[in-house]
């Protein structure tokens, strides 16, 4: 697990790291000066000409020791200092003062064109306020050269809280960032802005925010091991069974990407309840499932009934239509189950536009509404959801008892209780029809075969983003397929 700070969360690290710890601020600073230079020194920077670009808080600090450094190995560097000196902290008075006595240049060039790397040491995770005059005006100029640009901490005007670009923002090609990365250096645009991010340990300790609710974390690779373990001793009962309530005429695909991810991830037993019209095309291409089909005139809903009473989990939605069948048998379900319910697509529609459906449930639901469904559901603008995900997400799972999956670029997963996910796998190669099926019954396979809700909607939300990697490193960005992401869970549960 991985957590993510905003400001706030990072101060109270930096000062406990100072005060209750003791190490000296100066000592910090230099540790993220030599970790810079050692990103610079990578190969993927031309140092033929440098020029470190400071401002006047503990940010432009870590420049003048960067300068400082790369002065001392023999590197052509500069330095442009455009904040007030008389409002340097004491460490970045004290760094400057050093520079100066190295008699490194101080340049007032202020067109870049000559530089081959920009080091952007102006702002750092503390701006609140939009970026106007000549700090608006270098940085656009910075954006302007041709230039490779490193950002210390985070790119200057970018939000550290949210993502968000202040005004105007250094574009970097890499950022290194100091201690935990920051929630702005991984929503968008921040995430597109800061480049490649490189984390790196300067010894500061996360005494300060540990266990404090609201936490903001995401997965990496070591968390694939909460995937729940296959037994030497079991049969196909053991694995879990999963009704697949999806598809309508003509809509046979949604049923099958949701029924095979759910098959991929390991469940015993999935039994697929949809039209007859889909008999077919499902018996056709996924022989493994079993089959319930009904009359789409007359809905057989006792039947209905048992296939929910035999489930261990259930998935609804994808691929229903919006309409009299989709209510009735949403409100069905939502009367008789036991077990934790998926409502994707379809479903999710049918909740916007009948919203007493969820009111005083005692089910446990996972919604996993895209950009678009949520905007119905909360009946606010969809501009206005993308740049508040963590807000929305969390705000709406809390009122509703739920846990919110709500679908972007980065996917943000709260149960409005229990700290906030952001997942940091997948590309933009998934933006593919079927997608969102298949994510919905990776989900359901985790909650088939026994885990709370919340672990199966974040574990299933990262091993989807995985296996879209997959996909796309095999196919390119551009051709891969919903089945192809199916494909490449395989790949991401080989090691299991």
């Amino acid at each position: 697990m991985e957590y993510l700070v905003n400001s706030s969360e990072m101060k109270r690290c930096d000062s406990n790291t100072i005060h209750k710890i003791g190490v000296p601020s100066m000592v910090l600073m230099e540790r993220a000066a030599l970790s810079s230079v050692e990103e610079l020194y990578d190969g993927s920077f031309n140092l033929e000409k440098v020029i470190v670009v400071c401002g006047s808080g503990n940010n432009g600090g870590d420049g003048f020791a960067v300068a400082r450094l790369l002065y001392l190995n023999k590197i052509n560097v500069d330095i442009l200092f455009i904040g007030d000196e008389r409002s340097c902290t004491k460490e970045t008075k004290q760094q400057m003062d050093i520079v100066r006595k190295y008699g490194i240049r101080i340049s007032k060039d202020l067109s870049f064109k000559n530089y081959t790397t920009i080091v952007d040491a102006i702002f750092g995770i503390g701006i609140s306020r939009s970026i106007e005059g000549k700090y608006a005006e270098i940085i656009d100029k910075i954006n302007r050269s041709q230039a490779d640009v490193l950002s210390l901490d985070i790119p200057s005007g970018i939000s550290a809280d949210t993502g968000k670009i202040m005004g105007i923002a250094i574009k970097a090609k890499r950022t290194v960032t100091f201690g935990y990365k920051k929630v702005g250096l991984v929503l968008y645009p921040g995430a597109e802005y800061a480049g490649v991010v490189k984390v790196k340990d300067i010894g500061i300790t996360d005494i300060g925010f540990e266990n404090q609710y609201p936490f903001i974390y995401s997965y990496t690779k070591d968390d694939l091991k909460r995937i729940p373990k296959r037994q030497d001793y079991s049969n196909k009962g053991t694995y879990g069974k999963v009704l697949v309530i999806a598809g309508a005429v003509n809509m046979g695909g949604a049923a099958y990407f949701a029924a095979k991810s759910t098959y991929k991830m390991g469940v015993g037993l999935v039994k697929v309840f949809t039209p007859e019209e889909n008999r077919t095309i499902l018996q056709t291409m996924l022989p493994e499932a079993i089959l319930s089909t009904y009359d789409k005139n007359n809905i057989d809903m006792e039947s209905l009934k048992k296939a929910v009473n035999w489930a261990s989990a259930i998935v609804l939605g994808p691929g229903m239509g919006i309409g009299k069948n989709t209510k009735d048998i949403l409100s069905l379900v939502l009367s008789n189950t036991k077990v934790p319910l998926v409502i994707d697509a379809d479903g999710i529609n049918t909740i916007a536009k009948y919203p007493e459906l969820l009111e005083n449930h005692h089910k446990e639901i996972i919604l996993t509404p895209h950009l678009g469904e949520m905007a119905r559901l909360i009946k606010k603008d969809i501009r206005q959801i993308a740049n508040n995900l963590i807000d929305e997400s969390e705000r709406y799972a809390g009122k509703q008892n739920i846990v919110c999956v709500l679908k972007d670029t980065r996917t943000i997963v709260s149960d409005g209780k229990s700290g906030i996910y952001v997942n940091q796998s997948g590309n933009n190669g998934m933006a593919t029809g079927g997608a969102g099926d298949v994510l919905t019954g990776v989900i359901a396979g985790l909650l088939g075969q026994g885990m709370k809700i919340l672990d199966a909607a974040t574990l299933g939300v990262y091993i989807h983003g995985l296996a879209g990697d997959i996909a796309s490193e095999k196919l390119g960005h551009y051709s891969v397929l919903a089945d192809d992401i199916i494909d490449g869970i395989n790949e991401v549960l080989k090691a299991f």
